[in-house]
Order: C-alpha cells, then sequence, then structure tokens
C-alpha cells in the first residue's frame, strides 16, 4: 500500500481554483476562435499560427514562474515566509526587463520570422496584424504568472479563480466591441481579437494588485516592503527556473511547428487544427491543473521530509485527473457535431473535423497521466532531468511530425496521432525517474 498524506478532498481543495483559472484562460483563446470563426476560414486559421507563436514566447516567463512556484512552495512548507516578498519582487523585476526585450524583438522581427514561415500570403497578412497588437500583452502576463506563482505557492489558490473570470469577461466584451465595432468602435477583424486579449491581461493584473494589497497578509510574506534587485536570489530562482524556461518554450515552439507543417497541407486543414486545439483545451487543462498541483504538493512533501508520500500523491492526482477527464472525452465522442458548433458556423469545416476530434480524445488517455509525472518530476527541484526528457521526447515528436505531415503528407487526422506519440514516451521517461532516480534527496 502506498503511503499518502493528503485526502481527495485537500487535493481538490488546491486544484479546483488552479483548474478554474487555467480553463478560464482557455475560454480567452476560445473566445477568440469562436468571435474570429464567424469572420472567416483564413482569420481562423491565422490565429492560429499567431496565437501558438504569441504563446510560446509567454511560456518563457510562466516556465520562470513555475520555478519560483517551487522555491516559495518549499519556503512556505518550511514556514520560512519572510523570504516569500523577496523571491516575488525579484521575479517580477526581471520578468518585466525580460518583457521589455521580447517586445521590442517582435516589434522588429516577427514579420520577418512569419514572411519565411508561411506560405499563404492571406493568413500571413492576418497573422501578422495579431502579433503585431498582441505582443504589448507580455507587459501584463509576465506580471501576472509572478501574482500566480505565488497564490499557487502559498496554496491560496482561490484567488486565482476570481481573476481568470474578471479576465475572461472583460475579453469577451473587449472583443465582441473591437472584432465586430460595435458602439461606435472601428470593425478591426483580427486585430481587434489582439488587442482586446492584451487590454484583458491589463485588467487581470490591476486586479491582482488591488486584491493582494486589500486581502492578503503583506507583512507575513514580507510584500510591503520592495527590495532592492538582488543578483544572488535571481541566480537562485534561475537556477531551478532555467531549465523550466527552456522546456516550456522549446515543447511549445515544437507545437508551433505542428501548425507550420499543417499550414502546407492547405488552410482548410489548418483552420480544422485550430478547432481542434481550443476543443482540446479543456481536457488539457484539467490535466495541466492536477499535474500542476502535484508538483505544487511533492514540493511541500519534500519541504517538510515526507518524501514516501511522494508516490502516493502522484497515484492520486492520476485517478482525480481520470474521473474528471474520461466523461467529457466521451461527451465529444458521442457528440462531435454540438461540440464543432461553438467554434464553426461552417458545415463542411465541421464534417471534416470530426476525425481528428476522436484521434484527439484517445490520446488523452496517456496526456494525462504522463502530465501528472512531468510536473512531479519538476516538483522533485529536478528540472534539468525533466528538461533532458522533455528535449528527448520532443525529438521524437518532430521527427515524426515531419515524416508524417511534411513528407507522407497524411490527412489532418492522423496528424494528431502526434499527440499519443508525445504522451507515451514522457511517461515512460518520468515513471522510471520517479521509480529508479535519486531525487529524494535534491536540495534547492
Amino acid at each position: 500500500m502506498m503511503k499518502t498524506k493528503y485526502t481527495y478532498k485537500q487535493i481538490w481543495t488546491i486544484a479546483y481554483p488552479i483548474l478554474i483559472s487555467l480553463i478560464m484562460e482557455q475560454l480567452i483563446g476560445m473566445t477568440d476562435t469562436a468571435f474570429l470563426g464567424r469572420v472567416g476560414e483564413i482569420e481562423l486559421g491565422a490565429s492560429a499560427i499567431a496565437g501558438v507563436y504569441y504563446l510560446a514566447i509567454f511560456m518563457l516567463a510562466f516556465g520562470f514562474s513555475i520555478g519560483a512556484q517551487i522555491l516559495i512552495a518549499r519556503r512556505n512548507g518550511e514556514g520560512n515566509y519572510k523570504e516569500i516578498g523577496l523571491i516575488f519582487y525579484q521575479g517580477i523585476y526581471f520578468l518585466l526587463v525580460v518583457a521589455a526585450i521580447l517586445f521590442t524583438l517582435s516589434i522588429v522581427f516577427s514579420p520577418h520570422i512569419l514572411k519565411n514561415i508561411i506560405s499563404s500570403p492571406h493568413i500571413y497578412d492576418a497573422a501578422e496584424s495579431y502579433i503585431h497588437w498582441r505582443v504589448y500583452g507580455f507587459f501584463f502576463s509576465f506580471v501576472g504568472v509572478m501574482f500566480r506563482a505565488f497564490f499557487v505557492g502559498t496554496t491560496q489558490t482561490k484567488t486565482l479563480t476570481l481573476n481568470s473570470i474578471v479576465m475572461v469577461l472583460s475579453n469577451v466584451v473587449f472583443n465582441y466591441i473591437l472584432i465586430f465595432g460595435k458602439f461606435g468602435f472601428p470593425q478591426l477583424g483580427i486585430a481587434g481579437a489582439a488587442i482586446g486579449s492584451s487590454l484583458a491581461e491589463m485588467v487581470s493584473v490591476i486586479f491582482f494588485i488591488i486584491y493582494t494589497w486589500k486581502r492578503i497578509d503583506c507583512k507575513k510574506y514580507a510584500l510591503n516592503i520592495l527590495p532592492k534587485f538582488r543578483v544572488q536570489m535571481l541566480k537562485r530562482i534561475l537556477n531551478i527556473s532555467v531549465w523550466t524556461m527552456i522546456q516550456n518554450f522549446v515543447s511549445l515552439s515544437t507545437w508551433f511547428m505542428f501548425f507550420l507543417f499543417v499550414e502546407h497541407l492547405g488552410e482548410r486543414s489548418l483552420a480544422i487544427a485550430n478547432i481542434i486545439r481550443n476543443v482540446s483545451g479543456i481536457p488539457f487543462m484539467i490535466a495541466m491543473a492536477f499535474a500542476s498541483t502535484c508538483g505544487s504538493l511533492v514540493s511541500n512533501l519534500i519541504g517538510a521530509g515526507e518524501q514516501d508520500c511522494v508516490r502516493g500523491t502522484i497515484r492520486q492526482h492520476i485517478r482525480i485527473g481520470y474521473m474528471l477527464v474520461i466523461p467529457i472525452l466521451i461527451f465529444f465522442c458521442l457528440f462531435p457535431d454540438l461540440v464543432l458548433s461553438i467554434y464553426t458556423d461552417i458545415p463542411e469545416l465541421r464534417e471534416a473535423s470530426v476525425h481528428s476530434l476522436w484521434v484527439l480524445c484517445s490520446a488523452y488517455l496517456v496526456l494525462v497521466p504522463a502530465n501528472v509525472y512531468f510536473q512531479s518530476v519538476s516538483g522533485t527541484g529536478n528540472t534539468r532531468t525533466a528538461l533532458a526528457m522533455e528535449l528527448c521526447v520532443l525529438t521524437i515528436y518532430v521527427v515524426y511530425s515531419m515524416y508524417f505531415i511534411l513528407y507522407l503528407r497524411m490527412d489532418i487526422a492522423f496528424a494528431w496521432t502526434t499527440e499519443c506519440v508525445y504522451g507515451v514516451f514522457t511517461l515512460i521517461f518520468c515513471y522510471i525517474y520517479m521509480k529508479k532516480g535519486n531525487w529524494q534527496k535534491k536540495k534547492i
């Protein structure tokens, strides 16, 4: 019998706010897609490439915040609360500098990069106009992830739920006004979707600041003092997070490549890929919520010296993940047309997407445990090992995608088997590591 420390109820209490916040974030992409699916197939396809491009860069910040979150969780497990404010502010300083650099680089180079990798001129124009406006969001989303790291690391995750609701509602309102030109505003189409999303991220940061100031005991975590920039502290965070940053960036860049490969199959295939990406968002976010909770709890368990409870805790998270994901997958498989009609009102496009949807649903049977195991490896603080595994898996993934999509030109439904390949190999590597690796001794 495996030892566990947390009850299912406790896990659920920590996980569900993360889940809600992730689903809400997903809803931002979904509202963009649902609105643009009413504008046209080109805009729908372009927002897929441009959206994943933005996400790949955002993932650098998110990867950094995961490292900060692991440190905050460890200090929280030890009861060393004063250090948490210090970690938090050093993180914000660093990310604002990174946001300014990436913003400048994107404005200067994105048009050239996109020109060279997108074959359809229509899709290029639309993607370029989207990214031009979307990159303003860096300044807000990069600060937002540090607030998130603080609330997850100190297991006060309810705040995330509130924040997400505020963010989604503001995104829907901004999008509706700016895409279709309501209330006297100009009709901006795909550029309106980008401006709307960046404004929604700004609203979210303002909410976090006001909430933290009003409701959190700032003294306890030393959030009431703005510390000086401390290189030593930043080094400690980066020591863990540099690996999660690279890992997150690389993993989304390979996803970006997948969409580029699909774009060569034609505008229709790309539109299908974007719809399926959005549909997969819900099960993906459930898997990620429990994976991220598991990573944080593994870090708290090791901080409290209870290494023997780790494997039992992983198993618990996989069970809950399945309990939530499998009913959704069954619903998707039984009523595909209903699900797809959210994203497009073109019947042929919906019909063409059904097989892809089925393939994707089957992939989640492996992706749920794979994600939980992977975040647990990161939660042990051994993020370098996690990166090495991810790179091995992604190499297999890219070679497989290139061969079957670019070389053999298989149809879009077959292209989605790449997700099964990714899940199987991740699971194998991480399982072996948690069983055999010497992660119990890792100091951070």
